[in-house]
C-alpha cells in the first residue's frame, strides 16, 4: 500500500487502469491505453493494476467491474469510472488535471 501513495502522490496526472487478464474488456483496454500514454507522454503516467496480484488495493478502493479506470493528481482521487472508454474520451480526461 505504501508504494501506491508513492505512485498517485505526483504533480502529474496518474491514470490506474485495474485489470484482469482473463477480462476480454481488460484486454480490449490494453491497446487504449498505449495510445493514450503514447498522446499524453512525459505530461502524465498511465499505470496498469493487476487485480489478481494486488487483491488488497483492489478491495480498499472498492474495485468492483473490470476494468476500473481513476485519475488521480496530488494523491487525491479526480475521476473514475468503471468499463471499456475510448482513447479520446481518456486523453480529454487526462489533460484536465495536466
Amino acid at each position: 500500500m505504501s508504494k501506491f501513495g508513492e505512485l498517485i502522490e505526483t504533480k502529474v496526472p496518474v491514470l490506474l487502469d485495474f485489470y484482469a487478464e482473463w477480462d476480454d474488456a481488460c484486454k480490449g483496454m490494453h491497446a487504449v491505453l498505449r495510445d493514450v500514454a503514447a498522446a499524453l507522454g512525459d505530461k502524465a503516467r498511465v499505470i496498469k493494476i493487476d487485480v489478481e496480484k494486488n487483491n488488497e488495493l483492489a478491495e480498499a478502493l472498492r474495485v468492483k467491474g473490470l476494468p476500473t479506470l481513476m485519475i488521480y493528481k496530488n494523491g487525491e482521487m479526480k475521476w473514475r469510472q468503471s468499463g471499456e472508454q475510448d482513447a479520446n474520451t481518456l486523453i480529454g480526461l487526462v489533460k484536465e488535471y495536466v
